[in-house]
């Protein structure tokens, strides 16, 4: 299992997701931005778990209505970046550790499910691609370019779901990684990388090789890694919410 500790830099030290326009299709150009200062606040670690969200604030920090706030902070939870609680409002996500076990758990039996899939069906070109993708991986790493790597590393697990085959797992799967992004964002010690590109190296060659179990069994240990990487004991910011935004 890899323990290896990555100088990286200390923003965004896992989004799978990102603020593309996929994610916040439906959305117009203010609430986009709101959207965005939340979300990438959130990823890059200026803004903590249980952070509230008061709607009176954004709206004068933001000039909108509450209306736009309110359609903006209900796509945020959809998404699972924030929670509302009623009578309380809006915070920030918070998982707890039952919920964050389980969330790992659901998304190591999927994997696991996966990888034999992908031995099956996968096709020298195929291999050829993701060994492609590998290789944009390594370059945005050594690059440090972060969010780029974030995205590609996060993208080969997606990858493999695609090629799996079967689009039931590929649509849980995405959900599950964009919830573990978030987890990770928001607990995992800066300097980290969220997935060892050495790793995904070792997965694909078992594959490659017919070795599904070995596959199977590198994914497990790179996940566990993940999930033992994280710290939920985040201590409160003292910044107002302006500077947590990014906004002064």
């Amino acid at each position: 299992m890899s323990t290896r500790k990555r100088n990286l830099p200390a923003t965004a030290s896992a989004a799978a997701v990102d603020t593309s326009a996929e994610l916040i299709t439906g959305l117009n150009d203010n609430e986009s931005r709101i959207y965005r200062s939340v979300f990438e606040s959130v990823m890059n670690q200026r803004i903590a778990p249980g952070t509230k969200l008061p709607e009176q604030a954004l709206c004068a920090l933001f000039d909108v209505n509450r209306a736009t706030v309110r359609k903006v902070l209900q796509r945020l939870a959809h998404d699972h970046i924030v929670d509302l609680r009623p009578n309380r409002g809006a915070v920030v996500a918070a998982p707890t550790p039952e919920e964050t076990r389980q969330i790992f758990e659901a998304r190591q039996q999927l994997e696991a499910a996966v990888v034999p899939l992908v031995a099956q069906r996968i096709t020298k070109a195929e291999i050829g691609q993701l060994r492609k993708q590998l290789r944009e991986e390594h370059a945005a790493l050594h690059r440090a370019d972060q969010p780029a790597w974030a995205r590609l590393a996060s993208g080969f697990h997606l990858r493999l779901a695609e090629l799996s085959g079967n689009a039931i797992l590929h649509r849980y799967l995405h959900e599950l990684i964009s919830r573990c992004s978030l987890i990770v964002a928001l607990y995992e010690p800066p300097g980290n990388a969220a997935c060892e590109h050495e790793e995904h190296a070792r997965i694909v060659d078992h594959i490659e090789n017919g070795e599904p179990a070995k596959a199977v069994k590198v994914m497990q240990e790179h996940l566990l890694d993940l999930e033992q990487r994280i710290c939920l004991d985040k201590p409160q910011s003292e910044k107002s919410l302006a500077q947590m935004l990014g906004l002064v």
